[in-house]
């Protein structure tokens, strides 16, 4: 059984109902431990976060948007769909190996890759390479904090963890299919 649309929709409405709840909480809380003026501060210091992140969302929506009509959903199906087999986990370990920026940027990114026609191995390899592997990071961040020896040892160690990733990730996902009787879309 294939999950509707409308199912899915009914998830995110869920997810963002919880979200708007525990943030209800968390005021709540604030106001009972510190009155008004701790959820005045709490509003300014989420208001300084903001300032700090949302160009980065927006210039990361807008980079998956103009990827989604820049790149044919036939070239991300051929390099990266159900049927590239090891080919597309190699090409989604590289992709999110060399990709820049936090989860802003990455996710919007993911998000195309999938409606584009990606396989669920090469995504779950991507994310895993983004997160483990990181080129980026590891040349403004890493080498120049950490002892180099280090930083090469944990590379090495974990070079292989988006690749493994990427192999189970389909099974696994289709144990939780049969296990819930829904099939799951990719």
């Amino acid at each position: 059984m294939t999950v509707p649309q409308a199912h899915r929709k009914h998830k995110m409405d869920i997810s963002l109902l919880v979200l708007g709840l525990f943030v209800a909480v968390l005021i709540g809380v604030a106001h009972l431990t510190g009155g008004w003026s701790t959820v005045l501060s709490g509003l300014q210091l989420s208001s300084g976060m903001l300032k700090t992140v949302w160009l980065r969302m927006l210039l990361g929506i807008l980079m998956a948007g103009m990827m989604q009509v820049l790149i044919p959903a036939e070239v991300i199906a051929h390099w990266m769909g159900k049927g590239s087999g090891f080919r597309g986990i190699l090409v989604g370990t590289a992709a999110g190996a060399i990709s820049p920026g936090g989860p802003f940027v990455n996710f919007p990114i993911v998000a195309v890759l999938q409606n584009s026609g990606a396989g669920i191995g090469p995504l779950a390899a991507y994310l895993t390479a983004w997160g483990v592997i990181p080129v980026h990071r590891t040349l403004v961040w890493e080498l120049p904090f950490l002892e180099h020896d280090f930083v090469f040892a944990r590379l090495l160690a974990s070079l292989f963890a988006p690749i493994v990733v990427g192999l189970l990730t389909p099974a696994v996902l289709e144990v939780l299919a049969k296990l819930s009787g829904i099939k799951i879309p990719g």
